[in-house]
């Protein structure tokens, strides 16, 4: 099967939810998926929901468990480019059949490393895989290389009236 890549990105919900839903496709059709997270650290439900998906769901966090704010310190560059390596290394693994890189775009946004790291992963990815990137603010290049691009848009959102994210929802 052919591979391709895929690009979520944009201002609105569920760009997460997205390559969750694939990887969790993609599993129930008997693929081996490899799902690494940037900055993201916790526990959420996804992490305990594919738990249950372990022997075809590889998940790896590769975050401190703190929001980057300005200049990143170098403790999180180096997460973020151990996490590269590792996203990398499952892509050319041959191991898998879908490798989502989650917040990849967030974390080329807060300068964990440059839009060449995201150009590279591009240019890894064997034929016979697909890939996913998500998060806001994917550079116009990645779009560019992407073979499927959405943009997930606010129209409207409860956030604004002051709801936080709920257990089982949003986190």
């Amino acid at each position: 099967m052919q591979g391709y890549v895929q690009v979520y990105t944009g201002d609105g919900k569920g760009k997460t939810t997205a390559a969750l839903g694939l990887a969790l496709r993609a599993a129930g059709a008997g693929l081996k998926v490899y799902f690494a997270q940037f900055i993201k650290s916790a526990a959420y439900s996804e992490v305990i929901a594919l738990e249950r998906w372990s022997d075809r769901i590889t998940l790896e966090q590769f975050g401190r468990g703190c929001f980057i704010r300005g200049n990143p310190c170098q403790e999180d560059i180096d997460v973020a480019q151990t996490a590269l390596e590792a996203i990398t290394a499952a892509l050319t693994s041959g191991r898998y059949d879908l490798v989502v890189a989650d917040e990849a775009n967030v974390a080329f946004k807060c300068r964990l490393f440059g839009e060449e790291a995201l150009l590279d992963l591009i240019d890894a990815r064997p034929p016979g895989v697909e890939l996913v990137l998500t998060g806001r603010g994917a550079p116009q290049s990645v779009m560019d290389r992407a073979d499927l691009v959405t943009e997930m848009k606010p129209i409207k959102h409860y956030y604004t009236q002051g709801v936080l994210a709920r257990k089982g929802i949003e986190s």
